[in-house]
C-alpha cells in the first residue's frame, strides 16, 4: 500500500549576525527580484513549500527538501556568497528545531537586539511573497499563522520589547549619548525605506532637533512622508553631495547593493558622523581614512543597547512559555494530520459495510426506512471514528500500522488516502 504522508524533512537553512559579520551578511543578501526568481525555481523543481527571508541581520530559506543542500544551493545561486563561506557561517535546522527557530525569530528572541519586532513585518512579507508565488503549503501556512499569533501574544503580555529599540532607535540613542548639543546639529537622512522612515520618526520623537533633511532617490516618496511630518525638509537627490557636505550627521538607509556614499561625496576637514543602517553596507569604508569622519555601522550600533537588553532578558522565560503554548497547538495539529489516513481508512471501510447492509435490508424488509437507517449508522460511524482517534492519541499508535490492521479486519485495500 502507498500511504501519502506529511513531508518529514522541514528545513531552515541560512546565516545570521551570530556567525556572519556585516560584510558576510551583505554578500549573502538576496534582492527582492532574486527572491522572486528563487521561489519560481524552487516551485519548478518540485520543492513543496518554501519561503525566503533576507534582512540586514539574516538570510534564510525555510521549506521542505530531501536534503538541505537543495535549499542551500538556491541561496548560493541568488546571492553573491560562496559555498565555502556559507559552510563557515551557516546554520541548518531540521523539523522540530526549524519550527522552534521560526517561533524564536517571530517573537524577537533571535533578533540582534533582543525583542526587536521589525523582523515580524519582514517575516510577514516573506510569507506573503511565497503565498503569492504559490510556494506555501498547509504545513507552512499553519506554522506561520501560529508564529504570528505567538508574536502578538509575547508583545502584548511581556516586556520583551520594553523601551522599544531597533537599529533605527539605536541610531538615535547613539546620537543622544555621543554628540554634544545634538539638538542643534544638522541631520541628513539619506534613503527612505522602512528603516529610514522609522529613524526620522525617532529623531522627531526622541530629540528636539528641528534641522532634519531627507534625500531620497524617488522624490514622491519623500514628499508623501513630509506631508505627515511637515517639520522635515526635503532635499533634491541631484544635490546629494552638497547636502552631505553641509550636514553634521548623516544617516544612510539606502537599499543598494553597492556603496551609495563614497569619499567623493565628502570634503576635506569636514567633521561628520555617519551612521550606516544599510545592509549590505552602503557607505564605503574608505571614508574612515578622511580625518574628521566617524563611521558607525549596524553591528556597532547593536552594542549600545545593553541596558535595555538586561531588562528584556528577564522576560525570556515568559516569552518561552507563550511560545510553548503555540508550539503545543501546532504539534496537536500535526498529530491530527498524522492520524487522518488511518481515520479515513476506518471510515471508508465502515461506510462500505453501511451501504452494503442498507442495500441488503432494503431488499429484505418491506417499507425499510433508508433515510433513518443512514442517520443512525452515520452516528455510529462518527462515534467509532472518534473513539479510534482517541485510541491513536492515547497509545501513540503508528498510523500506518493502524491502516494495515483495518485493511486486514475489513478485508479491503486502501490504495491512497489524502491528508485532508
Amino acid at each position: 500500500m502507498n500511504h501519502e504522508a506529511m513531508p518529514t524533512k522541514f528545513y531552515n537553512v541560512g546565516l545570521s549576525y551570530k556567525k556572519a559579520d556585516v560584510k558576510m551578511r551583505g554578500a549573502f543578501s538576496i534582492t527582492k527580484e532574486n527572491q522572486k526568481l528563487l521561489l519560481k525555481e524552487a516551485k519548478a523543481s518540485g520543492i513543496d513549500g518554501v519561503f525566503v527571508l533576507s534582512t540586514c541581520n539574516r538570510t534564510e530559506i525555510t521549506g521542505f527538501a530531501k536534503h538541505p543542500f537543495e535549499l542551500i544551493s538556491l541561496i548560493i545561486k541568488y546571492s553573491n556568497g560562496s559555498v565555502e563561506d556559507f559552510i563557515n557561517v551557516s546554520n541548518v535546522y531540521k523539523n522540530n528545531d526549524a519550527v522552534r527557530h521560526l517561533f524564536n525569530i517571530g517573537t524577537g528572541l533571535e533578533s540582534q537586539i533582543l525583542g526587536d519586532y521589525e523582523i515580524v513585518a519582514q517575516l510577514k512579507e516573506a510569507y506573503k511573497q511565497a503565498k503569492k508565488a504559490g510556494t506555501t503549503n498547509a504545513y507552512i501556512e499553519r506554522v506561520m499563522n501560529l508564529v504570528l499569533q505567538a508574536s502578538k501574544d509575547v508583545k502584548n503580555h511581556t516586556k520583551l520589547s520594553s523601551g522599544t529599540t531597533s537599529v533605527a532607535y539605536a541610531a538615535i540613542q547613539y546620537i543622544v549619548e555621543n554628540i554634544e548639543n545634538h539638538a542643534d546639529k544638522k541631520i541628513l537622512i539619506y534613503g527612505l525605506g522602512e528603516i529610514g522612515k522609522n529613524t526620522c520618526k525617532n529623531v522627531l520623537n526622541y530629540t528636539s532637533n528641528k534641522q532634519i533633511t531627507l534625500v531620497n532617490r524617488t522624490l514622491e516618496t519623500a514628499l508623501s512622508f513630509v506631508e505627515l511630518h511637515p517639520e522635515v525638509k526635503v532635499g533634491e537627490f541631484d544635490n546629494l553631495t552638497s547636502h552631505i557636505q553641509n550636514t553634521d550627521i548623516l544617516i544612510v538607509s539606502t537599499g543598494a547593493s553597492v556603496p551609495t556614499v563614497t569619499k567623493e561625496h565628502l570634503k576635506p576637514g569636514q567633521e561628520l558622523l555617519i551612521l550606516d543602517l544599510s545592509m549590505p553596507e552602503n557607505v564605503d569604508v574608505a571614508v574612515k581614512e578622511i580625518e574628521g569622519i566617524t563611521l558607525i555601522n549596524v553591528d556597532e550600533l547593536s552594542k549600545i543597547t545593553d541596558k535595555t537588553i538586561e531588562v528584556r532578558k528577564s522576560e525570556i522565560p515568559k516569552a518561552e512559555a507563550i511560545i510553548g503554548k503555540y508550539k503545543s497547538e501546532f504539534n496537536d495539529w500535526l498529530s491530527h494530520r498524522k492520524f487522518v489516513p488511518a481515520v479515513n481508512a476506518l471510515k471508508e471501510s465502515l461506510q462500505i459495510i453501511q451501504q452494503d447492509e442498507i442495500a441488503f435490508h432494503s431488499k429484505k424488509i418491506k417499507d425499510f426506512n433508508v433515510e433513518q437507517a443512514e442517520f443512525v449508522t452515520n452516528r455510529m460511524i462518527q462515534k467509532i471514528t472518534t473513539q479510534f482517534v482517541k485510541h491513536l492519541k492515547d497509545n501513540d499508535t503508528s498510523a500506518d500500522q493502524s491502516i494495515d490492521v483495518i485493511c486486514k479486519i475489513f478485508n479491503t485495500e486502501i490504495t491512497e488516502l489524502q491528508n485532508g
